[in-house]
């Protein structure tokens, strides 16, 4: 009996369109062929997520992490001072206010020094020199309208300092740029919240207009 079994033959037309196939990949630029990738990746094995591919410059993304680092953790003992401290009939819906940011830059915080470790730093939780290495300042405020309103200039700095950090990662860690661009957007959120209590204590005057 004879084996019917019938073997596929590729046709002159696909074996084209994979020859073709392969040269449009091997052409593509700045793409890396499977079998530097596959050796490249056995190379290090400690580093983790650390690859040869990395492009950015490791020690300054690590540097500027940690400064993002502190500026959150001084943004989270401002927002729960200010918690605690905040009284008056005006401060119920504010002091929930304060805390659900504190609670955020605390997850801000966090994220960023998961990412330090993951790029084989180590985050820098040390007290001595926090507000040196922190971008915003720690200022206590005296009535609420002032808490409100130096919580808003410190998330207005975080707001800059994260759009040039963005900026300067740009494509060469897209990582890093993806949890970047996700604090800053709660940074603007945050600043927005803050505006809107300002105008609802009335205390919030817009510049005036330079006369020429």
């Amino acid at each position: 009996m004879k084996d019917s079994t019938v073997t596929p033959v590729q046709s002159d037309t696909q074996a084209s369109r994979v020859s073709n196939n392969d040269n449009i990949l091997k052409k593509a630029s700045g793409l890396t062929d499977v079998k530097t990738l596959r050796a490249r990746a056995r190379q290090g094995l400690e580093d983790g997520a650390m690859t040869a591919g990395y492009k950015a410059k490791v020690e300054t993304v690590l540097a500027l992490l940690n400064d993002a680092l502190a500026t959150e953790t001084v943004c989270v003992l401002r927002y729960r001072r200010h918690y605690f401290m905040a009284t008056g009939i005006s401060s119920l819906s504010i002091k929930g206010e304060f805390l659900q940011h504190a609670t955020e830059e605390q997850a801000h915080a966090d994220k960023l020094a998961e990412r330090i470790v993951q790029l084989g730093g180590e985050p820098n939780l040390c007290p001595d020199g926090l507000l040196n290495r922190s971008h915003s300042e720690y200022v206590e405020g005296a009535s609420l309208a002032e808490m409100i309103t130096e919580d808003l200039i410190a998330e207005r700095i975080a707001i800059d300092s994260y759009r040039e950090l963005i900026t300067y990662v740009g494509t060469d860690d897209p990582t890093t740029r993806k949890l970047l661009e996700w604090i800053l957007g709660q940074e603007e959120e945050h600043a927005e919240d803050l505006a809107s209590l300002l105008n609802e204590l009335g205390q919030h005057k817009p510049e005036p207009t330079p006369h020429h």
